[in-house]
């Protein structure tokens, strides 16, 4: 019985931990201060990213955040599939990590497993461009406003993303 007590223990020590750093941060990368939700809200045109399986194949993605009754944000990823042309469409849910104003959100697609949504650059004044990491650097995305984004800005998001570790070779310019 001490042995199953222990085993199930261990099991449930290990959980928590891949849980939890499911939120973490990759080292170096510093969620933005003074994040205002209200000026967040509404599209964003994914512009590049990392290729990851959950969006392979996909251009023409958009995000779109929009407030929920429980205090959380309703997430609806959409994109088209090269191949099919087919519109794909996810709908998760994000939840603020600590405090509101700090750009570090756990955002889920399926079930209770949350993944990091770290606001790592973003143009305060206007809320034109974001740029985000998840909880390592296997994960980067570049959104903005509008489909395009101006040489200046993407070298710019290149060299931040650079320094904080990314590998590039990867990127995916997405198309729109």
């Amino acid at each position: 019985m001490d042995n199953l007590c222990g085993f199930i223990r261990y099991f449930f020590i290990l959980g928590c931990l891949l849980l939890t750093s499911c939120l973490s941060v990759p080292e170096g990368v510093v969620p933005v201060n003074n994040f205002v939700l209200d000026r967040y809200l509404g599209r964003w045109y994914e512009v590049a990213r990392l290729d990851h399986s959950f969006e392979r194949d996909l251009q023409a993605v958009t995000a779109e955040y929009v407030t929920r009754d429980d205090g959380g944000i309703k997430v609806i990823n959409s994109g088209r599939n090269i191949d099919s042309g087919e519109i794909q469409q996810a709908e998760g849910r994000a939840y603020f990590v600590e405090d509101p104003s700090i750009g570090h959100l756990k955002v889920s697609f399926f079930g209770p497993f949350f993944g990091s949504y770290v606001i790592f650059e973003l143009d305060q004044d206007n809320y034109q461009y974001a740029f985000i990491a998840g909880n390592t650097t296997d994960y980067l995305w570049l959104l903005s406003r509008s489909p395009k984004v101006s040489k200046e800005l993407l070298e710019q998001f290149k060299d931040s993303a650079s320094s904080l570790g990314f590998n590039l070779e990867e990127l995916i310019m997405v198309s729109h």
